[in-house]
């Protein structure tokens, strides 16, 4: 166990009996016209130890990743506040998958490619496994990322180059609204205000 009141670091115990750690890289394509996107290829790889049964577990590091793009790309919350005066003052509006798009099989990778570490014994686990449901949920920033690195191209071939924000979920708005251009600079009345605007939301 773990005791978080004991003052001295060195006996507050062991929280966790090992890690999962894994690692991913993505290839992405931009429509910079619409914000849609398509996930070319998805490479990751994850330490599970020994594994008990690789099917299995291949099929959860492809589900936690999926979801973990749905959750990077298009699950939004909406609360009722000052932005959104037509709902209930701290009410959820986005509760379920009737108020807000998630993965189908149109945005899983095109090419998805699951490895497991060989060679990776854990003996603090029931036949030197690991664990595999979460972890690989966080994989997908990959997506988000690789979707960053697109729009960071397509603005440098509108002259605008820098840091910008793009906030999760990387919703077709933010992206779309991101890839500054013309059509954009149009819409909010500058270049300048078009290379340094953040989209709220989609709502």
């Amino acid at each position: 166990g773990y005791d978080f009141n004991e003052p001295d670091p060195s006996k507050r115990g062991t929280p966790f009996s090992y890690f999962t750690n894994g690692v991913a890289v993505s290839e992405v394509e931009v429509d910079t016209l619409t914000g849609d996107f398509h996930i070319l290829r998805s490479d990751v790889l994850m330490d599970l130890g020994c594994t008990l049964n690789p099917v299995i577990d291949i099929g959860q590091i492809e589900g936690a990743f999926v979801q973990g793009m749905g959750w990077c790309t298009m699950e939004e919350c909406v609360w009722g506040d000052k932005a959104h005066k037509w709902m209930k003052p701290g009410s959820l509006l986005t509760r379920g998958p009737g108020f807000y798009k998630i993965p189908s099989f149109n945005d899983v990778p095109i090419d998805f490619r699951i490895s497991l570490l060989a060679d990776a014994p854990n003996p603090a686990a029931v036949h030197s496994s690991k664990a595999v449901g979460e972890p690989p949920f966080f994989m997908a920033a990959s997506v988000f990322f690789a979707i960053k690195d697109a729009i960071y191209a397509a603005r440098k071939e509108s002259g605008v180059e820098g840091h910008f924000t793009l906030d999760l979920p990387a919703t077709a708005e933010r992206i779309r609204m991101a890839c500054t251009d013309k059509i954009v600079a149009r819409r909010l009345g500058s270049a300048e205000a078009a290379a340094s605007y953040r989209v709220p939301g989609s709502f």
